[in-house]
């Protein structure tokens, strides 16, 4: 253990001395807008070691409120964490049981009154990502991720950047409670495979090996249910396999759909090859893992009531993620006992790296991030603000490669497109029989962890109890959609819009970046007592999945 800490802590040293470097080339840099200046201005800044602990975790489930099961469940596949624990006790440290997030037990009215409905209307209408783009290509000593799609180029039919980066927008069903436009943001992914995948085997460019090697990922990842890979066992006839879009077996040189003959176009894989086509054909198709290389982007943006996704130009953040590194299944349950172990010890979870180059979680992860700065421009994350991402995206058992997005992708073509809720049913998680949004509403009997969001509890909690008919509307079969459930009000998505713009001004994000509209009740301030009660309610589940049966 003193050997793993003393190499991190010689990493972290050495990004330390990088970032001074960063401060004096900031210092000589000229301009009024430098992304880099307030993440180097504040290295060495310990801050929150427990950052990566989020809000939602301080929620009071009194009565049976369990907004938990979403996150906390058995372990799935590699991801071998069993952390259903957590839905019982708050099993936090000394330096967590304090609640850090105190934006949620703040009242933002007032700050959000004195912005103008217009006001805000061309505040989130403002591009500041191409200024981002701009500031970091101008920047030679950076060392991090300088944003390469060109978003104003757009995509085209079938959701490919025009600007050749290779990034293709991923159509997802976001995850339930928090990450509901309803509760404060949208959001789109964009998935890149490295340039071997978008080759054939000569290595000239193929957009037809590309799309098949992404159905691969797509099948490996988003099935429920590992599916049987070449030279094992033929799939049971009831294993209804993964729809793709239309991809040739001629070039994978394998029968993907199990119907004994290789076809020019199939859309559905009931079978996975050993290994991926064209130049990446020495690597290995792993269930639920991602490949050495492959990036996501993803933005965080403001709800502008106006636009059917209600997508922004505006981002409140940008984060990306690339796998650096592909450990085998052992070296992943090794890492889920080193920190088992390190818990027991009474160590705050430690991710080597730095907000220049940024964090990397032990399964292979690197994720950087960048935030707004009080004029609303994009600013690198400082430590203590990259921390916030790494729990969610290592040390929960629901995630798949410890992601979310790939593994909630509308199948095949439908789900290369950008983000878009409209037409997309409530469907079930895998393994449930009743829709997502419907289960989640019983189980945390509300439309947030803290039962804050009014405009949802009028429309489906009348009178107190769950209008169950009215949400199934949303769900396969009835007459709206996914949109139609957690979508906010054009008021609302002001109000919300207003409130976030309070904190961007006060820049203390280390007090959290969720908004509520009037203080949270149903949050602890202080973490007294260890049992949440969900036990003696009989309120734990342990069938939470991110995988959907579409």
């Amino acid at each position: 253990m003193r050997g793993r800490r003393e190499r991190l802590l010689s990493a972290s040293l050495t990004f330390a001395a990088m970032s001074a470097v960063l401060v004096a080339a900031a210092r000589c840099g000229g301009g009024d807008y430098d992304p880099l200046a307030t993440a180097v201005a504040r290295a060495g800044h310990a801050g929150n070691p427990e950052a990566s602990i989020p809000p939602m975790c301080y929620a009071v489930t009194a009565g049976g409120a369990n907004g938990c099961w979403t996150c906390h469940t058995i372990g799935i596949g590699p991801n071998t964490l069993a952390d259903h624990d957590l839905q019982r006790a708050y099993s936090f440290s000394d330096a967590a049981r304090r609640n850090p997030w105190t934006h949620l037990l703040e009242d933002l009215s007032a700050a959000a009154a004195r912005t103008s409905d217009a006001e805000i209307l061309a505040y989130i209408r403002e591009d500041n990502y191409a200024p981002l783009r701009k500031a970091l290509a101008a920047r030679p000593d950076y060392p991090g991720y300088v944003p390469d799609l060109d978003l104003e180029a757009g995509f085209d039919g079938e959701g490919f950047a025009r600007d050749g980066s290779g990034f293709r927008a991923v159509r997802y069903k976001p995850f339930p409670g928090s990450f509901w436009p309803t509760n404060g943001s949208a959001g789109d992914v964009f998935l890149r495979l490295p340039a071997a995948f978008r080759e054939d085997a000569s290595g000239a460019p193929s957009r037809e090996v590309y799309k098949l090697n992404l159905a691969l990922l797509e099948a490996a990842i988003a099935s429920p249910s590992p599916l049987p890979k070449e030279g094992d066992a033929p799939p049971a006839e009831a294993h209804a396999g993964r729809e793709v879009e239309p991809v040739s077996e001629l070039l994978a040189g394998f029968d993907l759909d199990g119907d004994g003959a290789i076809e020019p176009a199939v859309t559905r894989v009931l079978r996975l090859p050993a290994r991926y086509a064209g130049g990446a054909a020495g690597v290995p198709v792993r269930a639920w893992i991602y490949p050495r290389g492959a990036e996501l982007l993803h933005s965080v943006r403001y709800l502008d009531p106006d636009r059917p996704t209600l997508l922004s130009a505006r981002m409140k953040e940008l984060r990306y993620a690339r796998k650096v590194d592909e450990p085998d299944d052992w070296a992943i349950a090794r890492a889920y006992e080193r920190e088992a172990e390190e818990k027991e010890e009474g160590q705050p979870p430690f991710h080597p790296g730095a907000p220049e180059v940024g964090l990397r979680n032990a399964f292979g992860w690197q994720l950087q991030a960048f935030i707004e700065d009080e004029q609303g421009r994009l600013r690198l994350q400082t430590a203590e603000e990259h921390r916030a991402c790494m729990g969610c995206h290592g040390a929960v058992g629901v995630t798949v490669d410890h992601t979310f997005s790939l593994s909630r992708k509308v199948p095949g073509a439908a789900g290369w497109r950008h983000q878009d809720l409209r037409g997309m049913p409530d469907v079930p998680q895998a393994g449930h029989a009743e829709p997502e949004v419907l289960t989640y509403l019983r189980r945390a009997r509300g439309a947030d962890d803290y039962r804050g969001n009014e405009e949802m509890l009028a429309r489906f909690f009348p009178g107190g109890a769950l209008d169950e008919a009215e949400v199934r509307r949303g769900a396969r079969g009835g007459d709206r959609d996914l949109a139609y459930l957690v979508a906010p009000s054009r008021e609302r998505a002001l109000l919300l819009d207003k409130a976030y713009r309070a904190l961007v001004r006060a820049q203390r994000f280390e007090a959290g970046r969720d908004v509520a509209l009037g203080p949270a009740t149903e949050i602890l301030r202080v973490v007294e007592v260890e049992s949440t009660g969900l036990e003696e309610a009989k309120r734990v589940y342990l069938d939470g999945r991110a995988h959907l049966a579409w």
